[in-house]
């Protein structure tokens, strides 16, 4: 199993731990889908017992990553096309009206900060680090937001989809574009465009979506 060991033995918060270490190795493709959770194995690696282990899958298989199948136990869950596309479509929906509240809220400080996320993402050389930078630039925006619920529906969301979201930036040479519609999105948020920024944002997962699904086609 692609995971770094870890003494939480004498830790309070084991589960959480634990639950953090899987969540990302599975964001990150470093579990792949369909690879098997083995609790011993988890709780050897971490130092612990089974009942964090049991506890940190009980919630990400809450939140979608894992899904638990009979004779098998927990596996790191898979996407259809049809699933990822719902994904999309949601967030399609969701995140145009969080920019939308945002907005109004927005400081210069906020904005300063979404440029430099902006570029630290457009001048990137790392694959690996692509997904996170992408979600960085777009969180630091959604920040500003009091739609609270849905600002964590879509962080859930995200986290279905990353891999993928990586994978299309990597394979359908995405970067350039994404570039430029972030720069788009965030010169309307400066400018208090609200429809605009909503409308950018909405055709930018949009965009995602169809090149996504035309790659998971072609694969």
């Amino acid at each position: 199993m692609k995971l770094a060991s870890m003494d939480i033995s004498a830790t309070a918060s084991a589960s959480s731990i634990v639950f953090d270490a899987l969540r990302k190795a599975i964001i990150q493709g470093q579990l792949e889908e369909g690879e098997p959770l083995r609790q011993d194995e988890i709780a050897r690696l971490f130092n612990t017992s089974r009942i964090p282990v049991r506890e940190a899958i009980s919630r990400l298989e809450e939140q979608g990553l894992v899904k638990t199948r009979r004779y098998k136990g927990a596996v790191v869950a898979a996407l259809s096309p049809k699933e990822t596309e719902e994904i999309f479509n949601l967030r399609a929906l969701l995140e145009p009206e969080i920019i939308r509240n945002a907005i109004p809220r927005m400081t210069p400080a906020l904005l300063e900060e979404a440029r430099e996320k902006c570029t630290a993402f457009s001048s990137s050389q790392d694959p690996m680090a692509w997904g996170d930078l992408n979600r960085d630039f777009h969180e630091t925006l959604y920040n500003a937001s009091d739609l609270t619920f849905f600002k964590e529906i879509v962080h859930n969301a995200i986290d279905r989809v990353e891999r993928q979201i990586r994978a299309q930036l990597v394979l359908s040479n995405g970067m350039k574009r994404a570039g430029r519609e972030h720069d788009e999105i965030i010169d309307a948020c400066a400018a208090g465009d609200a429809d605009r920024a909503a409308d950018l944002t909405r055709r930018h997962i949009d965009g995602a979506k169809v090149s996504l699904l035309k790659h998971l086609k072609e694969a």
